[in-house]
């Protein structure tokens, strides 16, 4: 376990670079790529978003509310990228840059898309662009009971750093 502020020595990685295509679970088509001109897809990805699903207060609830929470998230210093089927956003990743040289990572996938594999995808793929962009450290909190990310979390290389309290932040230092 590494330190609140610290990251693992062992760089994880490498990890695949977008665009990423692949089917789904479901048989879908998935292309996974940089986000471009997707904005007003990803808004509505979000403001389709159940609320049961929000982790931490995000995505927040209401249009505007998120078109401003976007605006920060598609700002210069962060690095996007949108899970794509049949023409329709489904899924969104983001490292935001923080005032530590680090970035901290921010994922969602649409209901109706979960469990189907797309999560991965997304986040190893967010990953392999970070790579791409010299990213080297990233961080994220998640909530401590939401078990299914946790382990996907430590699947891809993230590891715990701090274990008290209702969150749990994970680390992990990209082989650039």
């Amino acid at each position: 376990m590494t330190t609140p502020n610290s990251y693992p020595e062992t760089a994880a990685g490498p990890f695949p670079e977008p665009p990423v295509e692949f089917t789904d679970r479901n048989d879908r088509p998935v292309t996974v790529r940089p986000f471009e001109d997707d904005f007003e897809s990803v808004v509505e990805m979000y403001d389709q978003f159940n609320p049961a699903d929000r982790a931490q207060g995000i995505p927040p609830i209401g249009e505007e509310e998120i078109r401003n929470w976007l605006d920060r998230l598609f700002d210069e210093g962060c690095l996007n990228v949108v899970a794509v089927s049949d023409g329709d956003v489904v899924g969104h990743a983001a490292l935001v840059e923080d005032a530590e040289a680090g970035y901290e990572l921010a994922i969602f996938v649409h209901q109706d898309f979960q469990g189907s594999g797309i999560g991965t995808r997304l986040l190893r793929t967010l990953l392999g662009h970070g790579q791409a962009n010299g990213v080297e450290k990233v961080w994220l909190t998640v909530e401590r009971w939401n078990r299914p990310a946790v382990e996907l979390y430590e699947k891809v290389g993230f590891e715990r750093a701090e274990t008290e309290g209702c969150e749990l932040r994970m680390t992990i230092r990209l082989d650039t």
